[in-house]
C-alpha cells in the first residue's frame, strides 16, 4: 500500500512524511516542486528509507501526476502543495493563481481520470484530502467566535482567495463527479522546518541576529496557533475516519494577538539565549505602519 503527499517537503508537508514513516510501513510517494518554500533537507533523515519515494515536480504537471497515479496505485493522495504566504501574494498574486487554482484543477483532473478507471475496493476506498487554511475564513475580532465548518468565505488577501478557490474546486468535483474528497482547514501552525519568513521563526531570527521585530499596525491581529505534528496527527484522523465530503477545521483552541506571541517568543529567549547586554529581546520590537 502507498499514499501519494504533494507539496512534502514543504513545512507542513515535511513534518506530515516524517510523521506517518513513523506509524507506518506505507510508501510514501512525495511530489514536491521544490520553490523557494520547499527543503529537501527537512527530508535527510529519510535519504536511505526505501518507503519515501522523493519525485520533483509541478502538481499541474497532469501527465506526470498521471503517470505516478499509475505506477504506484496510492490509496489516498493529501495535497499540501501550495503557495502560502499573505505578503508574497500581495507582491506577487500570479503564483498563487497558478499553483493554487490552475495546479489544483490540473491535480483534481488527473485524479479524477484516474478515480474512474478504478474498480471495486480500490475505488472504494480511494480519498482525496485537501488541506487548506482557515485564511479563507476572513479575520475574526476579539469578541467573534471561532470558525465553524459552516462559516461563511471571506478571504482578503490573494494568497486566501486562491485557496478558497482551490476549496470550492475540491467541493465541485465531489458534488459534480462524485470523488471522494475531504477537506482540513487549518489555522497557523508553528515547529521544526518552518520557512523563517512566517512569524514565529522570523522573530527567533531576528531576535537573535540583533534586527528589529516588525510588528504591523497595533499588533492585535488575533491568530489560533497549533504546534505542527498536533496538525499532522489531524490530517491522520481526518484520513482515516473523515465522512466522504466533509470539511473539518482544525484548531488549537490558542487564539492570541500577533504582539503577545511576539512578547512570548522574546520571554522565551530571554530565559534560553539571553542578550550579551542583558536587555530584554523586546526591546527590538518595532511598530511598522
Amino acid at each position: 500500500m502507498s499514499i501519494l503527499v504533494t507539496g512534502g517537503a514543504g513545512f507542513i508537508g515535511a513534518n506530515f512524511v516524517l510523521d506517518w514513516l513513523t506509524q507506518s510501513d506505507e510508501t510514501v510517494i512525495n511530489l514536491d516542486l521544490l520553490t523557494y518554500a520547499g527543503n529537501r533537507e527537512s527530508l535527510s533523515s529519510l535519504d536511505d528509507d526505501a518507503r519515501h519515494v522523493f519525485v520533483q515536480g509541478d502538481i499541474g504537471d497532469s501527465a506526470l501526476v498521471a503517470a505516478l497515479l499509475a505506477q504506484h496505485q496510492p490509496r489516498a493522495l493529501i495535497n499540501f502543495a501550495a503557495e502560502s504566504h499573505v505578503d508574497r501574494s500581495i507582491h506577487g498574486p500570479e503564483d498563487f493563481v497558478q499553483t493554487n487554482i490552475v495546479g489544483s484543477f490540473r491535480l483534481l483532473e488527473a485524479v479524477r481520470t484516474h478515480w474512474n478507471g478504478l474498480q471495486g475496493d480500490a475505488k472504494q476506498d480511494f480519498r482525496f484530502l485537501h488541506v487548506s487554511t482557515d485564511e479563507v475564513y476572513g479575520s475574526l475580532g476579539k469578541a467573534d467566535p471561532a470558525f465553524t465548518e459552516t462559516h461563511r468565505y471571506a478571504p482578503n488577501s490573494p494568497y486566501s482567495a486562491s485557496k478558497a478557490a482551490s476549496d470550492h474546486l475540491v467541493r465541485a468535483y465531489h458534488h459534480t463527479y462524485g470523488l471522494p474528497v475531504l477537506t482540513s482547514n487549518c489555522s497557523n501552525n508553528y515547529g521544526p522546518y518552518q520557512f523563517p519568513e512566517k512569524l514565529i521563526p522570523l522573530m527567533i531570527v531576528n531576535a537573535l541576529a540583533g534586527k528589529p521585530l516588525p510588528v504591523y499596525g497595533d499588533g492585535q491581529q488575533i491568530r489560533d496557533w497549533l504546534y505542527v505534528t498536533d496538525h499532522c496527527s489531524a490530517i491522520r484522523r481526518v484520513l482515516e475516519a473523515g465522512t466522504v465530503g466533509e470539511i473539518y477545521n482544525i484548531g488549537g483552541w490558542n487564539e492570541k494577538p500577533n504582539l503577545d506571541i511576539i512578547h512570548i517568543v522574546c520571554t522565551l529567549l530571554d530565559e534560553f539565549r539571553a542578550r550579551a547586554d542583558g536587555q530584554a529581546y523586546s526591546k527590538q520590537i518595532t511598530t511598522v505602519a
